[in-house]
């Protein structure tokens, strides 16, 4: 049993990359077919695809590397709120990441956005991880 499905689906597109495995199979959820569309969205990733025709829908992440280097445009991928402490941040408080190169996962009252979304939209919530 699960108990923090947005941490299970980070840990596996992170032990995917470590793996250089080309492509990862997530079970679906409404949460992590936004997050993955925000990092299709933000160039992290190569395609997406949701696949719900059995009980357990499927999501299959094509992950994206450098033709030469091999290098994943994925560097890290980190969980901040969690079940047992969870990260609220007001409009004025949200984070940057790298200095802005990176991207903050915020789920607002407003749907999912990134960092740069809510500062825009003038809106906090609940920062659920960094990607950079």
């Amino acid at each position: 049993m699960i108990t923090d499905p947005i941490s299970d689906y980070l840990t596996r597109i992170r032990n995917a990359i470590m793996a250089n495995h080309r492509i990862v199979e997530i079970p679906t959820s409404k949460l992590k077919k936004e997050i993955t569309k925000i990092l299709f969205s933000k160039g992290y990733i190569l395609n997406y695809k949701f696949e719900d025709e059995k009980f357990p829908g499927v999501i299959k992440i094509a992950l994206k590397y450098h033709p030469v280097t091999k290098l994943s445009a994925i560097t890290s991928i980190d969980k901040v709120s969690r079940p047992g402490l969870r990260k609220y941040v007001g409009a004025d408080e949200l984070p940057r990441v790298l200095n802005g190169l990176g991207v903050a996962v915020i789920s607002t009252s407003r749907g999912l956005m990134t960092d740069k979304e809510a500062r825009r939209e003038n809106i906090g919530g609940e920062v659920l991880c960094y990607v950079s």
